[in-house]
């Protein structure tokens, strides 16, 4: 009986400080292979690289939750990001071309919330079909070429309030959004039990539609900051830009602890998806591993975190259900 009980709460510390666990690990080890990962100008560089991916995640993060998904927010962001630095160039307005980017970012994640909640569309199939849209519309709108000399719009990713970087005080701000809208608001509360149970949550008297529309709403304008902050930072607008963002949002996501299947989830578990990922990307590039082995490190790692889940998922169901009995 102690034994059983033992390992119930070797469970539950595994799962609420495993994830930390690993990124201390992480770090300890990354530290050893090379003495550069340590500098300061490293870890900046690394806090700096995983923002706008990071911010991506808190989006994601949301969405997953409440048992929704988008795999466009790549797309979007570089046909926000695009617009926005378009209108900059017309009109010289810093602000005006921050809200345009919002504006088209939340745009077409409304159109992906009325192909989810009103046509009843798969998330996955929804977006998949929005990432393409997005990204032929960037492509169109520029006919494939880079748009180049954007001035003053750098101040968005190149710039520094005192010693932090933009990219790094906009991570951080979205980041305490992300954790105030889970934690402490029902939108939140609603989510959750969206994602942990949809029959439940419409049984209790939750909008879902809305809600989910919601949730498609705020991982709108986290995508259109993104985009902002992604072409200040490659200082030109780019359309074939943010490739594969959305993979190393969700990466992030799944790796910190939001359950594929719904329901589960935290932004403060997010960050440290985030920084695994960013360390492990910072240590394979510091020795020197090919890109092409990356990307394939990069897929194992999906591939096991959804296991992970999947299991973690099983045996929480089977203890429920030894509870009960």
């Amino acid at each position: 009986m102690k034994d059983l009980k033992l390992g119930d709460k070797f469970s539950r510390i595994k799962q609420k400080y495993g994830i930390f666990l690993v990124l201390i690990l992480l770090f300890v080890v990354s530290s050893l292979i090379n003495s550069n990962f340590l500098s300061v100008r490293n870890l900046t560089n690394i806090s700096r690289q995983i923002s706008i991916t990071t911010i991506l995640a808190f989006g994601e993060t949301i969405l997953i939750i409440s048992g929704l998904l988008d795999l466009s927010n790549g797309s979007v962001l570089a046909l926000a990001g695009l617009l926005s630095v378009s209108v900059f160039k017309m009109t010289g307005s810093l602000i005006l071309a921050f809200i345009v980017a919002i504006v088209v970012a939340v745009f077409c994640n409304i159109i992906n919330g009325i192909m989810v909640t009103k046509f009843e569309t798969p998330p996955f199939i929804a977006t998949l079909a929005m990432m393409a849209m997005a990204r032929g519309a960037a492509l169109l709108y520029t006919n494939g070429q880079n748009i180049y000399r954007i001035g003053d719009y750098t101040v968005f990713g190149q710039g520094s309030i005192g010693f932090v970087p933009t990219p790094i005080i906009f991570f951080i701000l979205i980041g305490i959004v992300t954790w105030y809208i889970l934690k402490h608001t029902r939108l939140g509360r609603s989510l959750y039990a969206i994602g942990g149970n949809e029959e439940a949550a419409v049984a209790s008297g939750i909008n879902v539609n809305r809600k989910k529309m919601l949730a498609y709403i705020v991982n709108g304008v986290f995508v259109g900051i993104a985009g902002v902050i992604f072409m200040s930072r490659v200082n030109a607008g780019l359309p074939n830009g943010a490739v594969g963002f959305e993979f190393e949002a969700l990466t992030s996501s799944i790796i910190g602890g939001t359950s594929f299947s719904g329901g589960v989830g935290t932004a403060g578990g997010t960050v440290i998806g985030a920084f695994i990922v960013g360390f492990l990307n910072n240590i394979m590039n510091l020795v020197g591993v090919n890109s092409y082995v990356q990307q394939i490190i990069r897929g194992g790692i999906i591939a096991l975190a959804v296991i992970y889940d999947t299991r973690t998922k099983k045996m929480r169901t089977k203890s429920q259900l030894g509870n009960v009995e």
